[in-house]
């Protein structure tokens, strides 16, 4: 699945929008949206009986992702681009564990409001101004790592 069907047999070109869309489909037609993500809460502080996001629901299941995602390099060392040396079913389950975070990230942006494309950019923006190329180019044996920037 490459993207989704379009009305001229084609496929859109999947993007964050395109998941956004298929994820908030997905939890409708399972009537998720109060088990899964939002839960409407009806308090003092909130008469409009508006949506309120349950942080306590989420982040345990996106950690618990996560958690998943990290076994699968637990014993591996290190990894070259591509990985060379993995077999088939790895890789496929390495992308399973992947998407289920991705998708995690994609809802929870959605639900808070977080447009994850601009916010995404300014991230890296950000990185930029913090590690600039001049002082950054000669850091390979640095235990500050720029990949994780904060």
């Amino acid at each position: 699945m490459t993207g989704a069907k379009q009305a001229g047999g084609g496929e859109e070109p999947v993007t964050l929008d395109l998941l956004k869309r298929k994820m908030d489909d997905f939890t409708k037609e399972r009537d998720w949206e109060k088990k899964d993500f939002n839960y409407v809460l009806s308090t003092e502080s909130n008469t409009a009986n508006c949506e309120v996001f349950s942080f306590t629901i989420v982040f345990p299941k996106q950690v618990g992702e996560v958690g998943e995602l990290s076994e699968i390099f637990q014993w591996k060392g290190e990894v070259p681009k591509g990985l060379p040396d993995w077999k088939e079913e790895e890789k496929v389950h390495l992308g399973e564990e992947l998407s289920d975070v991705l998708l995690y990230l994609v809802r929870l942006s959605d639900v808070c409001g977080i447009d994850l494309d601009k916010a995404a950019l300014r991230k890296i923006e950000l990185n930029a101004l913090k590690y600039p190329v001049k002082e950054s180019s000669n850091r390979c044996n640095s235990t500050d790592d720029p990949s994780a920037a904060a």
